[in-house]
């Protein structure tokens, strides 16, 4: 098999350094061709000197002369949003991983599609919002939309190819720092608590959604648009240890499960090699040392994040685009120490509640529910 030559958008988080590491772990499969940051100019021009990618981007203007200073070599460099698409589209890749927190992926993975580049999805958003409109593009393109999710990438293990055949997707949650803490302490929860994960070591905006589980309620959508299964099929189980990925039930009973210890290194790694299976310097599994994996119903009505996300993602149209960006505007709030924890769930509740949905939505529209329900929710942290 060739080496496969990938560009990374959000080259800096914590998505982008484990697919440095892969790409170390196995050169000879994986070729970096392209990195992209939003604004940290530094740890970008690491990133590109450590593995010398061709092409180099930085959305943020008033920075490329940190970058240009800093590189060690002489890339291909664009800047700006309409340089996150030139690099999303260019003709070296083959495949393009998308690890940009929030909507900023949604239109260079629409230009990757067009290219006829293969996508590798770690930003939940894109699905989320553009499901319907990414699986098209994609299917009529004739690309691969390869999830990099631990859940996600769990399922697609386990299915290999058998969507048919599925009775339930479940996919598992940690349940986060408070799945014991009791409902009426959430009013005294301090932004400090929520952002100590007890699995994952991942930025402040996800941490905080696998806290009130608004991280697995967008990924019972994804599932949806990335598998094709309706959401009543698509179910979720609180697992603490993080060791069972996600597990897919089959119309017979049998029910398959993907484990490995949580590190992002082993989806990063399959999505890229897929359908082969490489060796790798990454830890196996040691079942002795396992002493034991429970898992447990989640608190549906102390967390109705996952609620409100199966009513969206039944729903459709725009209203998986509002339950995301209003969950954006009501997470930042809680950081920056403007709202409590249960205002999020209720300020994505109240501006669910305030939409008129729009089935079968273009991307303008899409981008519009998206900027109409910011403004709502910004609206509700000024009340």
């Amino acid at each position: 098999m060739k080496r496969k030559r990938v560009v990374i958008l959000g080259a800096t988080g914590s998505i982008g350094e484990s697919s440095l590491k892969v790409a170390h772990d196995i050169p000879d499969r994986m070729e970096i061709v392209g990195v992209a940051a939003n604004k940290n100019a530094e740890k970008l021009a690491v990133a590109a000197n450590k593995v010398r990618a061709k092409a180099v981007c930085l959305v943020d203007e008033t920075k490329i002369d940190i970058l240009r200073s800093a590189l060690e070599y002489k890339p291909q460099i664009f800047v700006g949003e309409s340089g996150l698409l030139e690099i999303a589209s260019m003709a070296d890749a083959d495949m393009v991983l998308i690890a940009i927190v929030g909507t900023g992926g949604l239109r260079p993975a629409l230009a990757a599609i067009e290219a006829g580049k293969d996508l590798a999805v770690a930003s939940k958003e894109i699905l989320v919002m553009a499901g319907e409109i990414v699986m098209r593009e994609a299917r009529e393109k004739g690309v691969h939309v390869l999830p990099v999710d631990s859940e996600h990438n769990a399922i697609f293990q386990c299915l290999d190819g058998r969507a048919s055949d599925v009775r339930r997707i479940i996919l598992t949650a940690s349940g986060g720092p408070f799945r014991e803490t009791a409902a009426k302490d959430f009013e005294s929860i301090t932004v400090e608590q929520a952002l100590k994960h007890p699995t994952w070591n991942m930025g402040p905006k996800i941490t905080i959604d696998s806290a009130t589980l608004f991280n697995k309620g967008l990924e019972m959508i994804e599932a949806h648009w990335l598998f094709g299964v309706e959401m009543k099929r698509v179910e979720v189980v609180i697992h603490p240890q993080s060791i069972v990925h996600s597990m897919v039930e089959f119309a017979d009973g049998s029910t398959l499960a993907q484990l490995s210890y949580s590190d992002m290194c082993f989806p990063i790694q399959y999505a890229v090699t897929w359908p082969e299976r490489v060796p790798n310097s990454l830890p196996p599994l040691d079942f002795g040392k396992l002493s034991k994996l429970e898992f447990a119903k989640p608190r549906y009505d102390d967390f109705p994040a996952l609620n409100l996300a199966r009513e969206a993602g039944e729903t459709g149209g725009t209203l998986p685009a509002v339950l995301n960006a209003a969950n954006e505007i009501a997470v930042a709030a809680f950081l920056d120490r403007n709202v409590r924890f249960p205002r999020i769930w209720q300020m994505v509740e109240g501006v669910m509640n305030r939409h008129s949905t729009v089935a079968h939505p273009d991307l303008d529209e899409i981008l519009r529910a998206d900027q109409w329900a910011r403004e709502e929710a910004r609206r509700l942290v000024g009340k």
